[in-house]
């Protein structure tokens, strides 16, 4: 599991006083994506367009390039602003398997200073029922004090 304080912390020092929102999104992607083994992709989905994400910095296998708001589990997320917590994604209506080995997924998104969307975190995991909403929280945590200034 997860050290939050441990992650938190260490992405605060890395993070302090950047303002560029790809630099924050691969340091994010990095650090998450080796704090914890029950997390096979890490990355995030930035907004490119009106209702369209694109792929940003990831760790992990390739992801989707293109995701419109309208799919699958990174798209309810950008479309309504809600936390996605999926314990089994083919049991998600609409879920874009970008990986065969998905079995379960978060997706939060990441909003700036104005409240205006930038993207969404999405972690993938190989294992079912891996995401809690503890995980919610503090992901949610690092991603607003990240993000504030941007």
């Amino acid at each position: 599991m997860t050290d939050y304080d441990a992650l938190h912390a260490r992405i605060r020092a890395l993070t302090d006083g950047e303002t560029d929102e790809v630099a924050l999104m691969a340091t994010l992607a990095c650090e998450i994506h080796h704090s914890d083994d029950r997390f096979d992709w890490t990355g995030f989905y930035r907004v490119a367009a009106p209702e369209l994400l694109k792929i940003g910095p990831y760790q992990g296998g390739h992801g989707c390039l293109v995701i419109p708001f309208s799919r699958g589990v990174c798209g309810a997320a950008a479309r309504t602003g809600q936390v996605q917590i999926v314990p089994d994604v083919d049991a998600f209506p609409g879920h874009i398997a970008c990986a065969s080995s998905t079995r379960s997924e978060i997706v939060l998104p990441v909003r700036g200073r104005d409240g205006r969307l930038i993207g969404v975190l999405d972690i993938d995991s190989d294992r079912p029922d891996a995401f809690t909403q503890d995980d919610a929280d503090r992901l949610g945590a690092i991603l607003k004090e990240v993000f504030r200034d941007v």
